[in-house]
């Protein structure tokens, strides 16, 4: 496989939302211009909106619910935009967004549904078959000598949230070569795009907390999906530990920090959901990479974790001087790395003479991990690896 990544967290605010967010605001007419708009967002939507909004000199105010980052709120703030905190989450913040666009005419921009959002987004799918293509040359008669590119990408991977990416993507790159396959990839723990096209209408769903918070949108938007209908040949839906270590992959193998929202495209392809692709051009679209810092060293360690390359070990070793010790040393002349030790003896249900150790360590792979475990088995009694 020949894969390709759309580098769209390498955007000024960090994701694709900018191109969207850009082309509506240049829609406006001169009175909405002058009055103002206004969105509910809590991060990339109100982070394109803000900046965007300060460069075309357009009046912007964000209603954000009361959790939203501290950061994305200050940067908002930064680039001249009217913050209002409002709401436990984001439905609620959005409510209170329509109120005030109808008490102040402010226009309401959609971050996900407005049909100059789909429009701007549509713009990666145009760049996608351009960057992704071979230059063909004509000769005329004339000695007059003609040059154009042909797209050469068989497939790509779109995330989904709300529909106003792949709804834009989708409609430009089928318009442009209608063999193009376009997948969608979600989230399992919010897969409101794959009800939602599998039933032809939106269809509220449970969200439930993900690595992906941008793509956790309960419903999609009516206009991407009557958009995006009948273009989306395959959707997906990638687990959380799939996320994790792809954006671990991301970090180590490309130098690229992406939010877990724009890593879902990978996911699809490391866990081995999209066999059909291989042999094939595949593009996937990192979207953002506006990952709160907390939430990275997280990540990487959960992604380390899936990767079988950090594991917890919990061995029953004698309470005797040095008992500990020697479970150390054993450790490390396997080549095992130790992160965090700690040991119990009240709750230990063997004798008063033992104590149960708890250890993390670093490992090289699952082979590693598999050389430890038997080690470890053949020394001691009471052994558990996870």
């Amino acid at each position: 496989m020949d894969l390709y990544f759309k580098k769209e967290y390498m955007q000024v605010t960090g994701s694709f939302k900018e191109r969207g967010a850009r082309y509506a605001l240049t829609k406006l007419t001169s009175d909405e211009r002058e009055r103002g708009v206004i969105a509910a967002s809590a991060g990339n939507h109100a982070l394109a909106l803000s900046y965007h909004g300060q460069q075309l000199k357009v009046p912007v105010t964000v209603v954000m619910p009361v959790f939203a980052p501290l950061m994305k709120i200050g940067m908002c703030r930064s680039y001249g935009a009217t913050i209002i905190l409002k709401g436990d989450n984001l439905g609620e913040a959005k409510e209170h967004a329509m109120e005030l666009a109808l008490e102040n005419k402010y226009k309401y921009i959609n971050g996900y549904d407005a049909p100059n959002i789909l429009a701007g987004q549509g713009t990666i799918g145009l760049e996608i078959l351009e960057q992704v293509s071979f230059r063909c040359s004509y000769l005329f008669v004339s000695a007059v000598a003609f040059h154009f590119h042909v797209p050469d990408v068989d497939a790509i991977i779109v995330p989904v949230g709300g529909g106003g990416l792949i709804a834009g993507v989708a409609v430009a790159a089928k318009t442009l070569k209608p063999t193009v396959k376009i997948i969608a990839v979600e989230s399992d723990t919010c897969a409101s795009f794959t009800e939602a096209y599998k039933n032809g209408k939106p269809v509220p769903v449970n969200a439930r907390s993900s690595l992906a918070d941008g793509l956790a949108v309960p419903l999609v938007g009516g206009n991407a999906l009557a958009t995006v209908q009948g273009l989306v040949d395959r959707t997906v839906t990638v687990c959380e530990e799939s996320i994790a270590l792809s954006i671990l992959r991301l970090i180590e193998m490309e130098k690229a920090v992406v939010e877990g929202g724009g890593a879902v495209g990978l996911a699809a392809l490391i866990s081995g959901k999209l066999p059909e692709l291989q042999g094939k051009k595949v593009v996937s679209i990192l979207s953002g990479g506006n990952i709160d810092t907390t939430v990275l060293g997280r990540t990487i360690e959960r992604g380390l974790a899936v990767d079988s390359r950090l594991i917890r070990v919990e061995v029953v070793v004698s309470d005797r001087p040095g008992g500990i010790a020697e479970l150390t040393t054993r450790i490390a002349q396997m080549g095992a790395s130790i992160k965090d030790i700690f040991h119990e003896r009240a709750w230990i249900a063997t004798d008063v003479f033992s104590v149960r150790v708890k250890v993390v360590a670093e490992t090289r792979d699952r082979q590693h991990v598999v050389e430890l475990e038997e080690m470890l088995r053949s020394k001691y009694e009471d052994v558990r690896v996870s």
